[in-house]
């Protein structure tokens, strides 16, 4: 498996659904997912690739900083 799949698959299984259906990725559950994968990546280059290849997450962090939290736009009817 080519080192781009196992970072779109520590992408998907860093996502977590809330309650309402909400789907969010924090940077730091993305990193810990990549390093099971021997995929070492900082929270500045998590950000970097999400922010490049992930268009529909929007970035819903309440601090500054590398930590960050994103967040796929709620449909609407």
């Amino acid at each position: 498996m080519s080192q781009d799949d196992e970072v779109w698959i520590a992408f998907r299984e860093s996502m977590r659904r809330d309650d309402s259906g909400q789907c969010t990725v924090s940077t730091q559950d993305f990193v810990a997912e990549l390093a099971q994968r021997n995929s070492p990546h900082t929270l500045r280059a998590a950000n970097t690739w999400i922010e490049m290849h992930i268009s529909t997450f929007s970035d819903i962090s309440i601090e500054a900083g590398e930590y960050r939290l994103f967040q796929v736009p709620a449909a609407r009817d």
